[in-house]
């Protein structure tokens, strides 16, 4: 396990002392854990971005997409727990 070190403002220490112990842990661990947050939604939002950037290129080739309308009402049904049909693509090119 590798070993690095943080310099921190003393307020930013100080802040992170106090919000480890209110969470019973160590302000290493506290640090760990934040530091492990933060990777995992930096990984999440660029698997994301990757998804939203193939669906645009897939769309953009295939001239096809889903009307706004449709997949809200689609949303909307889902979340309320009901069974719906999904949209379908359609062309949106002349």
């Amino acid at each position: 396990m590798a070993t690095t070190s943080l310099k921190l403002s003393d307020e930013l220490k100080q802040r992170t002392i106090a919000a480890a112990e209110k969470k019973g842990v160590s302000p290493h661990a506290f640090m760990v854990q934040a530091i492990e947050r933060a990777a995992t939604a930096a990984e999440s939002r660029a698997s994301f971005v990757g998804e939203a950037q193939a669906a645009r290129e897939k769309m953009l080739s295939t001239g096809k997409g889903f009307h706004v309308n449709e997949v809200h009402t689609y949303l909307k049904a889902r979340i309320a727990g009901n069974n719906s049909v999904k949209p379908k693509a359609k062309s949106w090119r002349s």
